[in-house]
């Protein structure tokens, strides 16, 4: 009857999601008395999960889900499901995972709700907090079915530390020709310091810079503050920037807990895909761009002057608080 969580990895390394995925059931599993089990898939060292409260790893080890595979790595899951006896199955919301989470929830029957931003308002009936209209509301989910899928928003809860004593048990799954029916041609990853999936900051770029000669402004920030790099949708699709870094309602969704844009005027894709970040902070030359209007923090400017100055500054702090 343990509590599931599917601990994404790449590389064989567990991806950050799969920490705070942890720590989220975690805490859960304490509210209903059982114990957290999690389900990997080519992953290394899994230890490192008793780290953040998991008591229990089903390996699976599989050379025909080098690649993820979002049919196969289902049917893992589902499996998993049923030999634990689980009733409540947590998974990310990683782009692997939005395509994972309605497959899994068909083949156990079971009720699903994505974006949810917060430990279950009540466990009988079980009700969770969720984010809607794309990010603009919140509602409130009860989950009705005897088996139970969410889905955790990105940096909606954070890692938190809870020792565990760890189980480590090799699973191998059925899985049949039906469930590699779509195959896997190539594999194109971008070559950032930090991605926009596990970043904390980022740094975004927009028309406002002017040009992809100027980009290296925008670096220099993220270089220093750690951060992941992004754009806007017309300078991906111009070809200043890769469009592994667009982000937006129509690119990659981002709920970090600081993202900066610079020259972005803040169109309504743009800020429905970002408004799960928890501190926005806009530079940009027009006062009355629509950015400012849910920006924490707004600097009027020409981003190419004050950039550079805000990098200096911060690589002065640092300096002098190393």
């Amino acid at each position: 009857m343990s509590l599931l969580i599917y601990a994404e990895s790449a590389d064989g390394k567990f991806k950050k999601v799969a920490f705070e995925l942890a720590s989220y059931a975690k805490k859960v599993a304490e509210s209903l008395g059982t114990t957290v089990t999690a389900v990997t898939v080519n992953a290394g060292n899994v230890s490192e999960l008793a780290t953040y409260g998991v008591d229990k790893v089903l390996k699976v080890t599989n050379d025909k889900l080098a690649n993820f595979n979002a049919k196969a790595y289902a049917d893992v899951v589902k499996q998993a499901a049923q030999k634990e006896g689980s009733k409540v199955i947590v998974l990310s919301s990683t782009t692997d995972s939005l395509y994972l989470a309605p497959l899994v929830s068909v083949g156990l029957e079971a009720g699903f709700a994505p974006n949810v931003v917060g430990l279950p308002l009540s466990t009988s009936p079980f009700q969770v907090k969720r984010t809607a209209f794309s990010n603009k509301a919140f509602n409130v989910t009860e989950i009705s079915t005897d088996v139970k899928v969410l889905s955790i928003g990105k940096n909606s809860f954070g890692i938190v530390e809870s020792a565990s004593s760890l189980t480590e048990e090799d699973f191998a799954p059925t899985l049949n020709d039906a469930d590699f029916s779509v195959k896997v041609e190539s594999v194109e990853k971008s070559n950032g310091q930090v991605t926009i999936a596990d970043a904390d900051i980022v740094v975004s770029g927009g028309r406002g810079l002017k040009g992809p000669e100027n980009w290296g402004i925008l670096e220099d920030l993220a270089t220093v503050l750690g951060a992941a790099t992004a754009c806007s949708k017309p300078v991906s699709d111009i070809g200043w920037r890769p469009h592994s870094e667009h982000v937006g309602q129509t690119g990659k969704p981002v709920a970090s807990n600081l993202y900066i844009a610079l020259g972005i005027s803040g169109a309504i894709q743009h800020i429905a895909g970002i408004n799960s970040s928890k501190v926005k902070v806009v530079i940009n030359s027009d006062p009355e761009a629509p950015f400012f209007k849910v920006a924490d923090y707004g600097i009027v400017g020409d981003a190419l002057e004050i950039v550079p100055k805000l990098t200096q500054k911060l690589k002065e702090f640092k300096a002098a608080n190393s």
